[in-house]
């Protein structure tokens, strides 16, 4: 285990007994949903993958082939004729608080498409420039998109027993854009608990929070690059505080590894820079190669578990204490370069899903660095074991798309459907 300087208080550490490996996840049922990013036409498409849940959760090699959805046919048929575009690169999915849809933000292009449970697509909306990421609020009324190079937040109204979308509101990033914030490109807008506040990382460095109840959002917090570093888009709520990352992947930073806690209460358009005041929980900026990007909840949020997909690894923090309690390598038999990415816990905890980026990384590689490259393609399996601090490695379900006999599928979107 690395050793790493903690910026938050350290508090003893409480023993835990250990405890047998969990049984395969069986008392829910789920989907695993994955996106691979590569092109399947000439002008794009990519590729959904739908994993039977408690079958990809067995203790030996994930079990049963998924449900293919190529996103060229149905998916781009349906933006062609109610955006006039096609969408291009599908890079971030989410789930609605009932799991009765998809939503799917393409990042080459504006699109944002929503999705049935059966993965039929239902609605096309191209916001702009790039749909780097599309956030629903839990209360399903509206899903917040950050418009990378458009510099801009959307806001979609949603009524999903309808089957109706609106983009109804359009936040300029660039009159908060300076020396405190260089590049406002916005990556991830990670919507709190109460829908009230959405948590908006950028591609520079530091970060804004909106109120996004309605369409008009309103800045409510501004916090300068020197308290929140370039790339974050991990964001995860537990214990009454949010969680966001800064990573690495682009040629400006290209390796970056920080974790942060921002309060849930104390916002407001007339505050100052940086306050309500955050915590810097870890950083790992120096120590080489590293790029933290997702992340997951283990049962009762008790450890939070993020991704580096340049050290191949998963950091483990106590989110009582704040304090790293783990490293899980991920290198060994199973793969030499697995790079994880994104992260999905299972209804009941006890497995953890990543998806595993390809040798031909379509978005978050710094040229030269490869930070986001890796060896084997897929879906990763991690059993969660010592009640959260620790986890085993055991298996890959491999996704593969050769294209003129080179490997170039690239897994990025992850996320767990309840049925």
């Amino acid at each position: 285990m690395r050793i790493w300087a903690v910026c938050a208080a350290v508090a003893a550490l409480v023993a835990f007994a250990l405890v047998a490996p969990a049984a395969a996840d069986k008392r829910s049922s789920f989907e695993v949903w994955a996106v691979d990013q590569s092109d399947t036409t000439a002008d794009g498409g990519g590729t959904l993958y739908i994993y039977d849940g408690p079958s990809l959760a067995g203790r030996a090699a994930p079990r049963g082939a998924p449900r293919v959805v190529d996103l060229s046919g149905a998916a781009r048929g349906l933006c062609l004729a109610q955006t006039g575009t096609a969408p291009r690169r599908p890079h971030m999915l989410m789930f609605n608080a009932t799991s009765s849809h998809g939503i799917l933000a393409f990042v080459a292009t504006g699109h944002v498409l929503f999705l049935d449970a059966d993965a039929a697509p239902v609605a096309c909306i191209d916001v702009g420039a790039q749909a780097h990421a599309a956030f629903p609020a839990p209360d399903d009324s509206y899903v917040v998109v950050a418009d990378q190079n458009g510099k801009k937040l959307h806001w979609i109204a949603t009524d999903y027993g309808a089957n109706a979308f609106a983009l109804q509101g359009t936040l300029d990033l660039l009159p908060f854009q300076g020396a405190a914030r260089p590049d406002n490109a916005p990556i991830c807008p990670i919507v709190d608990s109460t829908s009230t506040l959405t948590f908006v990382t950028l591609r520079g460095g530091g970060l804004l929070v909106v109120d996004t109840r309605d369409a008009a959002m309103e800045v409510v917090g501004r916090y300068d690059l020197a308290a929140v570093h370039p790339n974050g888009c991990g964001g995860i709520e537990t214990g009454g505080k949010m969680y966001i990352t800064s990573g690495g992947g682009t040629a400006a930073n290209p390796v970056e590894s920080d974790l942060y806690a921002f309060p849930l209460t104390g916002y407001a358009a007339a505050n100052p820079e940086n306050a309500p005041a955050r915590t810097l929980v870890f950083s790992r900026d120096g120590e080489g190669f590293v790029d933290t990007h997702g992340g997951a909840l283990t049962k009762h949020g008790r450890y939070l578990w993020l991704a580096d997909r340049a050290d191949n690894s998963i950091t483990v923090v106590n989110t009582r204490t704040d304090a790293i309690v783990n490293e899980i390598e991920l290198v060994g038999a199973l793969s030499s370069d697995p790079a994880p990415d994104l992260l999905g816990a299972s209804p009941s905890g006890n497995r953890i899903f990543m998806t595993l980026r390809g040798p031909v990384p379509l978005t978050g590689n710094a040229p030269g660095v490869n930070n986001a490259v890796g060896s084997t393609p897929g879906v990763g399996v991690l059993r969660v074991t010592k009640g959260g601090r620790d986890g085993v490695f055991q298996g890959i379900a491999r996704i593969t798309h050769v294209v003129g006999g080179v490997e170039t599928a690239d897994p990025h979107g992850l996320a767990i459907r309840m049925k």
